[in-house]
């Protein structure tokens, strides 16, 4: 599993007041520790930093680069400030983060990306939002996104088409179509263009105690469909270690064993079933229920766990 790691986001207060005080230190040790508990590229979520993107993207790009060498992607609406921190990379191929199928972003932002030769991130949400339907999240891609790529000449291989994960609060209908857009859209192109997912976003406005969960859940499902690449939180260890017990297929446990199974009937278009799972374990019967509110079988509640 490719990871991007997503801990430097304005949304965070610390990170917000490190970038008012122009905080190197901050910045590069995030980096440095993000890095070293395995992410393989890392997010710069700014915002966009209407005022001050001039100086800022290029600041956090020498800031980042001066400690690590894995690729940046730059996650902003700002395309100006973006290309300012892409004149300032030196090193490992950057990710623009993203793109949509809206006009006005689909006329700018590939173009932006094919003359730095970076990768680039395209959204499947057109001028009237996401849709809810896997096919009609697909059929973006293959009649906006993809066509314009191959408009401009852009390489497919440089693409990455994101089907967009919404949260289970107030959007769980979107979760099992997610999932199927995922197995999906690895069909739809020869070759077809890379996957991936802003992880933590299923469990945004959910308490903390449960988030970790439904992470990890959600990863073990979309691991089933073929998911290879995700924006996430590398210092998530139970989050690592289920996409290790997935890629390894290690049954040598009951937990790899029910993850193993759950990925592998949801691979098959099957639900899992309440036989895979222990009933007397406390910590596969969480599992389950959280398996049942990404498939929209219970409705989610924060409680979810007690009921």
């Amino acid at each position: 599993m490719y990871i991007i790691g997503e801990h430097i986001h304005i949304i965070s207060d610390a990170v917000k007041n490190a970038l008012k005080e122009r905080d190197a230190s901050f910045f590069q040790r995030l980096a440095v520790e993000q890095v070293e508990k395995g992410a393989q590229s890392l997010d710069l979520n700014l915002g966009p930093r209407k005022a001050d993107w001039e100086e800022v993207f290029p600041w956090i790009v020498e800031t980042v680069e001066a400690v690590t060498d894995v690729p940046l992607s730059f996650d902003s609406t700002n395309i100006l400030g973006i290309e300012a921190g892409l004149k300032k990379v030196t090193k490992a191929q950057p990710i623009i983060n993203s793109t949509s199928a809206e006009e006005e972003r689909l006329e700018k932002v590939p173009l932006v990306a094919k003359k730095y030769n970076t990768k680039l991130i395209a959204l499947t949400m057109g001028k009237s939002g996401i849709p809810v339907a896997a096919d009609e999240r697909v059929n973006i891609a293959l009649e906006k996104l993809i066509p314009r790529m191959i408009e401009i000449d852009f390489p497919i291989s440089n693409l990455i088409i994101d089907p967009l994960v919404l949260t289970v609060s107030g959007c769980q209908q979107y979760c099992p179509q997610l999932i199927e857009a995922v197995r999906t859209l690895q069909f739809a192109w020869d070759p077809p263009p890379a996957i991936s997912v802003g992880l933590s976003n299923v469990s945004n406005a959910v308490p903390k105690e449960n988030r970790s969960l439904i992470n990890r859940v959600y990863c073990v499902m979309l691991m089933g469909v073929g998911l290879q690449m995700m924006i996430a939180d590398p210092f998530d260890e139970e989050l690592k270690k289920a996409i290790r017990i997935v890629e390894e297929k290690d049954t040598s446990t009951a937990l790899g064993r029910l993850y193993n199974k759950i990925a592998d009937r949801i691979s098959a278009m099957e639900e899992p079933q309440i036989e895979d799972v222990d009933i007397n374990d406390p910590e596969q019967v969480a599992i389950w229920k959280t398996v049942q509110i990404l498939l929209n079988k219970v409705i989610y509640a924060d409680a979810f766990l007690n009921q």
